[in-house]
């Protein structure tokens, strides 16, 4: 097996995508390929609405909850997720798409930031990169 890590993220839960970013980015640091799949709610993150729009996966109190976290990560020095999607890219990370995702959603490529994307597939994209890879992950 190649030195990659391919995740499956399928929440967009804030939480969860900060997980998702942070060990894809640590992997690339280490010198691995990297792909993130984007699958259900995952993929509507990577509409022109944004990373940050999720709610978190518990205690999200309406809101309060997100706020407070975001206020602790603030006061840590954590990046932003739109910094480690940023950062992400700029290492050299991959981002797919599902094809079959998007037309169940009703999303369409218009709707998505294709700056972010590099290619749209299905679970045979996934497999394909998942099938070489020594670290596999769902989130």
């Amino acid at each position: 097996m190649a030195d990659h890590t391919t995740i499956v993220v399928s929440s967009g839960d804030m939480d969860k995508l900060y997980s998702a970013l942070i060990i894809a980015n640590g992997s690339l640091s280490m010198g691995m390929a990297v792909s993130l799949y984007f699958t259900f709610w995952g993929l509507e993150r990577l509409t022109k609405k944004g990373l940050a729009k999720g709610p978190l996966s518990r205690m999200n109190l309406l809101g309060l909850g997100k706020a407070f976290m975001k206020w602790r990560m603030k006061k840590a020095n954590v990046a932003s997720l739109e910094r480690l999607m940023a950062d992400y890219r700029d290492l050299g990370g991959k981002v797919i798409a599902c094809e079959m995702t998007m037309e169940i959603m009703g999303l369409r490529r218009e709707d998505m930031r294709e700056d972010w994307i590099d290619e749209y597939g299905a679970v045979g994209t996934y497999v394909r990169d998942a099938r070489q890879s020594c670290i596999t992950l769902y989130v």
